[in-house]
C-alpha cells in the first residue's frame, strides 16, 4: 500500500536492521517493551540484544561510542527533541506501539493515606489524575527517571503508590488500585549519522 507523504509506516516494513538497542531501563519499563517490539520486526536473529540505561540521555552516549547500534526514544519524552537536533545522530525511523498498561500500584499489605505521596516518571504524570481512586488526593507526586524506578520507590516505601507499568508492577510485587490502560506512543529510533541502518 502507498502512503502519502509524510505518513508513518506503523507496520514497519521499512525500518532499520538493528544489531543493538539502547533504551530507557531498568527491566519493566515501557521503552523496553517497544525496543523488544523493534527487535522482534528487525533484530539480527537470536536473543534480543537490548540495553537498558538510567536515563534516555545515557542510551544516547552509548550509541555515540558505539556500544549500542540504535537507540528507541518515546516521542513524549520532554527532551526527545535534544536527539533529533544532534548533529551526531541520524532520524532511522519511528514507530506506534502501545505501552503495557499503565496503573496506580501500591506494595502489598500496604496501608494507603487519603493524602497519598505517588511516584512517576514526569511524561505520564497528567495520569496520575485519570487514574487515581477518588478515595484518594495527591499529597506529593515525586519524579522518578522511569516508570520502573516510580515502582522500585514504592515497593521500597519512600512513596505511598506508584504510577507504573504493569511490567514494573509484577517485577517489584505491586498490585494495581486503579483501573489501568495503554498508551498509543509514537516511538522514535536514532542511529549514528553516517550510517547505513
Amino acid at each position: 500500500m502507498n502512503q502519502a507523504t509524510g505518513w508513518i509506516d506503523t507496520a514497519l516494513s521499512a525500518g532499520p536492521s538493528v544489531k543493538t538497542i539502547g533504551t530507557l531501563g531498568p527491566a519493566g519499563t515501557s521503552s523496553e517493551q517497544a525496543a523488544l517490539y523493534l527487535w522482534a520486526d528487525h533484530g539480527h536473529g537470536g536473543p534480543p540484544d537490548i540495553q537498558l540505561y538510567e536515563t534516555f540521555e545515557k542510551a544516547g552516549e552509548a550509541l555515540r561510542e558505539g556500544v549500542v547500534s540504535h537507540v528507541v526514544i518515546a516521542n513524549a519524552y520532554a527532551s526527545v527533541h535534544s536527539f533529533y537536533m544532534d548533529p551526531a545522530l541520524r532520524f532511522a525511523g519511528a514507530f506506534l506501539f502501545d505501552t503495557p498498561h499503565y496503573g496506580i500500584a501500591v506494595s502489598r499489605g500496604r496501608r494507603i493515606p487519603k493524602a497519598a505521596r505517588i511516584a512517576t516518571h514526569p511524561a505520564p504524570v497528567p495520569l496520575v489524575e485519570e487514574l487515581l481512586p477518588k478515595e484518594y488526593e495527591v499529597a506529593e507526586i515525586r519524579l522518578a527517571t522511569s516508570t520502573s524506578a516510580a515502582a522500585g520507590l514504592a515497593r521500597r516505601g519512600e512513596t505511598d503508590l506508584a504510577l507504573t507499568t504493569l511490567p514494573a508492577a509484577k517485577a517489584n510485587e505491586l498490585e494495581f488500585i486503579s483501573r489501568t490502560r495503554p498508551i498509543r506512543m509514537l516511538w522514535s529510533v536514532f542511529t549514528l549519522a553516517g550510517t547505513d541502518s
